[in-house]
């Protein structure tokens, strides 16, 4: 069975994207970048999602020598051109501070009305293979804005994002319900042909 390393040290992502590929019967043993404590973290100094993910693949493969999966993804906000997009991990300036970034994001959108809280959620998946080849797909979440936070489940953004056609946030959904809709699921079931494809 090939291992395949999933270029990620959040444990919120590793699960989800282990549960989504799993779902998908893709038979190859999956490890999350834990399991390489050596590997240094990688710089995403792309300008977009798919760059950003095959910045981190890449480096990935290339310090393990096995095949790498790597994402990136964000939240892209109609009513400010895009944004935070690439910047969504570190919106409110430090990494990974779910908290202050939905709350400088929520006190940006402060006096945008309901019609113009347009936004999606997007995700780049990459995967990259020792040899250099590499392949990328990926996958959009439609929605709206809330005005405040709702739901405990998810991460980032979920507690603001209403899907389309939804009542409920991302983080009010349950896993198997988020995972069937999200930018993330959509773009990681994307990429399990092309895994077949390049793995066997």
């Amino acid at each position: 069975m090939t291992r395949l390393i999933l270029a990620t040290r959040n444990a919120g992502k590793l699960t989800e994207l282990t549960a989504i590929l799993a779902a998908a019967r893709l038979d190859h043993e999956l490890v999350g970048a834990d399991a390489y404590p050596d590997v240094p973290d990688v710089k995403e100094t792309g300008v977009t999602f798919a760059e950003n993910a095959l910045l981190k693949a890449h480096a990935l493969a290339k310090a393990t020598g096995l095949p790498a999966v790597a994402d990136d993804s964000g939240l892209c906000v109609d009513v400010l051109g895009g944004a935070p997009g690439i910047f969504s991990a570190r919106w409110a300036g430090r990494h990974g501070d779910d908290r202050a970034n939905l709350d400088l994001l929520l006190a940006q959108l402060g006096d945008i009305d309901d019609p113009h809280r347009g936004a999606h959620f997007a995700c780049a998946a990459a995967l990259a293979l020792p040899d250099g080849a590499e392949r990328v797909v990926e996958g959009r979440l439609l929605g709206t804005l809330r005005h405040t936070p709702a739901g405990t489940g998810g991460f980032g953004y979920d507690p603001v994002l209403q899907p389309e056609g939804e009542t409920r946030t991302c983080a009010e959904l349950t896993a198997d319900e988020k995972n069937a809709i999200s930018h993330r699921g959509k773009a990681f079931r994307a990429l399990v042909p092309v895994v077949r494809d390049l793995l066997g």
